[in-house]
């Protein structure tokens, strides 16, 4: 659509935007089953718990583990910083809103420890757990030496925005196709918004994309950057983008994974509807008694050095991360009981199978038409 004399538009939607349509056929939710499986690693839920101090420390990737998905460690966070970061972690939950972005700019400042990379992920490994750990495109080739050597199961290249063009002329840029290539381990790359952008990304030879810029309901890039790109559309691009390299690869399959904007079981539900094969998600696992934000939620877009785009939120507690996942609900908000609600989605379109769930109708439906 014309936005000017000068400029047209693309119409795009966040996941607010559309509904999921249901068919002629339901099913009964017991039936439904919501596996996930990546390279040689199957889960039982399709939730990967987002790389954020707030929401994943060795204990609570364990325990999501042990519930039959799959958190990831963040390597750049506080975990590889400071061998005993729990009083720093109930700092953060004390200070006001002033404070807040540049005493996190302050703790983020120390450097981080290549021994406690490899220390951290050892952790998780000695609990029989598949291991995930995260590091941004900047650090990756100075510490990922130390992430293999402790035996990670699935490598996590992640940031605002990944590209796998990156042109520099202060520094050799990651030449991601050689390095994946030359890796041992499948890798999950992104974020990234648009269909062109994610298949240069699979051309690298990524086992998954991630789709979106991280960071979900706290992040304040399009305050401060200008970017955004609503979800549902992301999505639905970065799916098609996904057909059309099964077609020129001869078959090869790359994971489609839906990165933040997701705050319910409803958005969750959608991101499927649009084509994920997963979901990563932060803020609702913030709000789980065992989380390690004490009930704030911040990303790693919060703390940094020169251009903060996050913000720390009190999102408050509700319940263990077995009810955030599994239930019983005590309330009507899509808070809790995440897997059951999407079970109930897929039942009531007709779906018992998350791929075929990736084929539902959903039609244009904004929030404010509903209200």
């Amino acid at each position: 659509m014309e936005i000017g004399r000068g400029k047209s538009g693309r119409r795009a939607y966040a996941f607010d935007d559309i509904g999921i349509v249901p068919s002629r056929r339901t099913r009964d939710p017991e039936e439904v089953s919501v596996a996930w499986q990546i390279d040689a690693y199957r889960f039982e839920m399709p939730l990967v718990v987002a790389p954020m101090d707030s929401v994943v420390s060795p204990a609570t990737a364990i325990a999501v583990g042990r519930l039959g998905g799959l958190a990831v460690l963040d390597l750049e966070g506080l975990w590889t910083r400071y061998e005993n970061p729990e009083p720093l972690l109930a700092e953060i939950a004390s200070l006001d809103d002033v404070r807040a972005t540049n005493r996190l700019q302050e703790i983020y400042a120390e450097p981080i420890k290549e021994e406690l990379i490899g220390r951290r992920i050892e952790e998780v490994r000695e609990s029989g757990v598949t291991v995930a750990a995260r590091l941004s495109p900047q650090r990756t080739a100075q510490f990922h030496k130390a992430v293999i050597d402790a035996g990670v199961d699935l490598f996590v290249i992640r940031g605002t925005t990944v590209s796998a063009e990156h042109v520099s002329g202060r520094h050799e840029p990651l030449n991601l196709k050689q390095f994946i290539y030359d890796l041992d381990v499948p890798v999950i790359v992104g974020g990234c918004s648009t269909y062109t952008a994610a298949l240069h990304l699979m051309r690298t030879g990524a086992a998954g994309v991630l789709v979106g810029f991280g960071g979900g309901s706290g992040h304040t890039t399009r305050t401060v950057l200008g970017v955004a790109v609503p979800m549902a559309t992301a999505v639905a691009d970065v799916a098609a983008a996904r057909r059309d390299y099964m077609d020129e690869s001869g078959g090869r399959y790359v994971h489609v994974i839906a990165d933040g904007g997701m705050v319910n079981s409803g958005d969750i539900a959608k991101a499927f509807a649009c084509g994920s094969d997963a979901v990563m998600v932060g803020s609702p696992f913030a709000r789980a008694t065992e989380s390690p934000g004490r009930g704030y939620h911040w990303g790693s877009e919060a703390h940094h050095g020169d251009v903060p785009r996050g913000t720390r939120l009190d999102l408050g507690t509700i319940g263990t991360m077995e009810q955030i996942l599994y239930g019983p609900s005590r309330v009507a908000d899509g808070s809790m009981n995440l897997i059951g609600a999407l079970r109930r989605a897929m039942a009531t379109s007709g779906y018992t199978e998350l791929k075929e769930f990736q084929r539902v109708q959903v039609v244009v439906a904004p929030r404010r038409l509903n209200d």
